[in-house]
């Protein structure tokens, strides 16, 4: 019996010591990767490179409902972290251990920012932990309204539109400050998956994830159930 234990044991410091090893190892391999990214192209670099463009968009000109659609749905703790929500986090591993899918990331808002600028769309652990390191860093250097105007900037909208004033001028042939509820919580929901939800390839999944969108809303208290059902009045297909 006491041999059965001892070779227990020695596997449990076996597995322990691999483990240890191999999170070690991505720890090294991401925030490598998170140095050489920022080496390449500071995140101060990036930003004015965005703030920059003829066709940026700020905060004030756009819609309220369509910035409260965006967290609601996207990042509902955004003014609570500080880039990196671990509960999130907990919350999508525990999804993906129950579905067997590994499609929830926890990703907020700046994290998604950081992926979007600087990595590819791989899902690799050594890459998830190198957008986090950015992601602090963006916290550190920037205000919310700053990383949102950055975020509805650079969002991809589908149909080839790339930020808020394409998308705007895209379906709408508007400024964005001119969207009207309808409007902005259907686009809010476009860049979840934007060749599937776009407008213009298929309304009537817009509309059924612009509903999503309008529950998370509800959820997070920006809007009545009542203002619900208003905007979903002027939905076109039923």
């Amino acid at each position: 019996m006491k041999k059965f234990k001892k070779i227990i044991l020695t596997i449990l410091l076996i597995i322990i010591i691999v483990a240890g090893s191999v999170f070690g190892y991505t720890f090294f391999k991401g925030y490598k990767m998170y140095k050489d990214s920022i080496k390449e192209v500071s995140i101060k670099d990036k930003f004015s490179e965005i703030q920059d463009r003829d066709d940026f968009v700020n905060i004030e000109e756009v819609p309220d409902i369509f910035i409260n659609a965006i967290i609601s749905v996207e990042d509902k703790r955004f003014y609570k972290h500080r880039g990196v929500d671990l509960l999130s986090i907990g919350r999508a591993i525990l999804t993906d251990l129950k579905t067997h899918d590994f499609s929830e990331g926890g990703s907020t808002i700046t994290q998604q920012i950081a992926k979007n600028e600087y990595f590819t769309q791989e899902k690799h652990i050594s890459r998830k932990v190198a957008e986090i390191f950015v992601a602090r860093d963006i916290e550190k250097l920037y205000t919310k309204d700053d990383i949102l105007e950055i975020y509805i900037n650079t969002n991809y909208y589908g149909y080839g539109y790339y930020g808020i004033y394409d998308a705007s001028w895209g379906y709408y042939n508007k400024d964005p400050k001119d969207l009207t509820d309808y409007e902005a919580t259907l686009l809010a929901g476009v860049p979840n998956a934007p060749s599937v939800y776009s407008p213009k390839v298929n309304l009537n999944l817009a509309e059924k994830r612009q509903d999503t969108v309008l529950e998370k809303m509800v959820e997070e208290n920006y809007i009545s159930k009542k203002e619900m059902k208003e905007i979903q009045s002027n939905q076109i297909t039923k």
